[in-house]
């Protein structure tokens, strides 16, 4: 975060170059660039079978693919908001994508379900949304998570 991309795919592939910490980015050259291309094509297959946009201008792309040894998650946010198919229509501009192995679908969907819990809450959403850098965002997850507001 913050993400440079204006287009769902655009958003996704760089959601996927900061999982991977910018090596073997999506569709990148190097030795990590089939991991990448790997996760990618897991996310639009997800994506494909059914649309991760769950409202309130959030989206949770997410896809599970034997080319992560342990299950990852990265978020970002766009200055403006992105198209993108979701569950109420709205566009989207806070965005959490993870991605593991099957080995880990538990906590894969433990994962989805405390992030969506989260981010119900506006204030929540609005405060990630102004977090000034990728320190005060995991901040703000982790005071949300305590309870805090």
């Amino acid at each position: 975060m913050p993400l440079q991309a204006q287009n769902k795919e655009g958003v996704l592939r760089e959601l996927v170059t900061l999982l991977l910490g910018g090596n073997g980015a999506a569709g990148g050259a190097g030795p990590g660039a089939g991991v990448g291309d790997e996760v990618l094509q897991a996310i639009l297959e997800r994506e494909r079978q059914f649309p991760t946009g769950i409202g309130y201008g959030v989206a949770v792309p997410h896809g599970k693919t034997p080319a992560l040894a342990n299950l990852v998650v990265v978020a970002g946010t766009t200055p403006a908001p992105v198209a993108y198919e979701t569950v109420d229509g709205e566009p989207v501009r806070l965005f959490f994508l993870l991605a593991g192995p099957e080995s880990q679908a538990g906590a894969h969907v433990k994962a989805l379900s405390r992030i969506s819990r989260l981010v119900r809450r506006e204030p929540i959403r609005a405060r990630l949304l102004a977090a000034r850098d990728a320190a005060e965002f995991y901040s703000i997850l982790c005071e949300a998570e305590r309870g805090g507001a």
